[in-house]
């Protein structure tokens, strides 16, 4: 099978022109290597699609993978193409970008190319040994397997090197916008885009229940007191799961304040839900609109909604948190190498009297010791069960209503001081809170920092693109992976 892989290896199937100006040679068997990772992929979501019980027409991916990519067609934009032609953009799009910034990553570290972490490697020999597996079972070698599952002349070493460079471009692209997002806008640039969004930047402030069906929230509604004093009763008696009905005494759990337009657009509430035509929002108009005044109420399908404070821009300031979660173990949800699988809130009380006494534990043991954000950080990496336990439970410039509710609450309690400890409970589990201090912003100006920084760093990114180009070579193209000879 080597030497059916041949021209793919020597044959140039693309001249490209990286952002300099610098002209670089780009094999058959890269293009061959990227086509089959795209064409598995998309196989690979279409299936699990279609097992979904989605229609694959609506997301215009109904290929049919038993049939030539060149005789079938889609539409897209008024663009119609054939599924080989379409395939062969996105790929040459992807070898594009990934060379692009490989080759900035290689000159920005005086020609060498720049190491990537440990555990990327350790992917791509972990997945190199899986294909070695796949090929026993097969009765192929390697390289044969590889030739077959990815392409002629996809080989062990062109496997290794096409994955080093997209990690290596991975890593350059992640630091490149990470410091175009670093860029820092003047108070008349903060205040421009405040006057050109302020609908979006604008709060209110409501209590919010979302009920299990419009007759319930329709029923709330008629419960509802004028001055919404019942609304946490309401809640908790609307509620299904034991865990509901509890929380939802507290009336932190319904109450949102400082909630902008942009968060709640991004929230799953019914009263949040774009409208058929998919472009208008008419329960945010509503809710956003300045005819509303404190104590007006809506029922938009199973949302009900209580005004506290009407629309206004809010000068509250992000802040920083560091947090150890500590969940609630049950013995059910525990697999065998000792993880804890569990859903927090069908959890017994025991398990949660457990999770708390750990939880008070860790706090005193931080209390008992140096008492500093390096101490609390510690910890977190020894003790939390949250995704972010490894950079020390840290998560900076939080807006309201970012985190749930009680979480929430604790942030921007407006008496609170850098160093500040406690612990709260979550439908996740208990909390062992430690406020870093409040960020450089207040809300509407990160809002519109993060912002423009992302404008300014689309633009940067299109301009590098623009510099950037992918020249086919006839001669090469003809021994491109096109159609169905991918057989795994």
């Amino acid at each position: 099978s080597a030497s059916l892989g041949w021209p793919q290896s020597t044959f140039t199937a693309y001249t490209f022109k990286d952002t300099d100006g610098e002209k670089h040679k780009i094999k058959v068997s890269t293009y061959n290597y990227y086509f089959s990772m795209y064409y598995n992929n998309l196989k690979n979501t279409a299936t699990q699609y279609s097992q979904y019980g989605l229609d694959l027409s609506q997301l215009n991916m109904d290929v049919d993978f038993e049939q030539k990519l060149s005789k079938q067609t889609r539409t897209e934009d008024d663009k119609t193409q054939t599924w080989l032609e379409y395939m062969q953009e996105q790929v040459e799009e992807q070898i594009k970008d990934t060379y692009m910034f490989y080759y900035m990553a290689v000159k920005d570290n005086d020609g060498e190319e720049p190491e990537i972490t440990e555990d990327q490697q350790s992917d791509i020999d972990e997945a190199l040994e899986n294909y070695e597996t796949s090929a026993k079972q097969y009765g192929f070698t390697l390289s044969g397997y590889l030739e077959a599952a990815l392409g002629k002349g996809v080989n062990e070493e062109v496997f290794r090197r096409e994955s080093k460079i997209s990690y290596i471009a991975e890593n350059y692209q992640t630091e490149y916008q990470e410091k175009l997002g670093e860029k820092e806008y003047d108070s008349t640039d903060l205040e421009a885009y405040r006057d050109a969004h302020l609908a979006d930047l604008q709060s209110v402030d409501f209590k919010l229940f979302e009920c299990n069906s419009e007759d319930d929230a329709k029923a709330f509604l008629d419960e509802l007191k004028a001055d919404g004093s019942n609304f946490a009763q309401l809640a908790s008696k609307y509620s299904e799961s034991d865990w509901d009905i509890e929380a939802n005494k507290e009336d932190v759990q319904t109450t949102y304040t400082n909630m902008t337009r942009g968060t709640m657009q991004n929230l799953s509430f019914a009263v949040s839900t774009a409208d058929e035509d998919g472009e208008t929002y008419s329960g945010l108009d509503w809710l956003y609109s300045s005819d509303r005044k404190a104590g007006d109420t809506t029922q938009n399908s199973t949302s009900v909604v209580y005004i506290i404070k009407p629309v206004y821009l809010s000068d509250v300031t992000t802040v920083n948190v560091r947090h150890i979660l500590i969940k609630p173990e049950s013995e059910e949800g525990t697999d065998e190498d000792g993880h804890n699988h569990s859903d927090a809130k069908e959890c017994t009380d025991e398990e949660w009297q457990a999770a708390y006494d750990k939880a008070v534990s860790i706090l005193d043991e931080y209390k008992e010791g140096e008492n500093t954000s390096e101490a609390f950080a510690q910890l977190a990496i020894a003790n939390s069960e949250d995704g972010n336990a490894s950079s020390g439970g840290l998560y900076e410039n939080i807006i309201p209503n970012q985190m749930v509710p009680t979480f929430n609450a604790w942030c921007f309690d407006g008496d609170r001081a850098a160093g500040d400890t406690g612990i709260v409970k979550t439908e996740y589990g208990y909390h062992i809170m430690y406020f870093e201090g409040y960020g450089e912003y207040n809300v509407w100006q990160y809002t519109a920092q993060q912002a423009l920084a992302s404008d300014d760093g689309t633009t940067a990114l299109d301009d590098l693109k623009a510099k950037a180009e992918l020249k086919r070579n006839w001669f090469g193209s003809r021994y491109f992976e096109i159609d169905t000879d991918i057989d795994f």
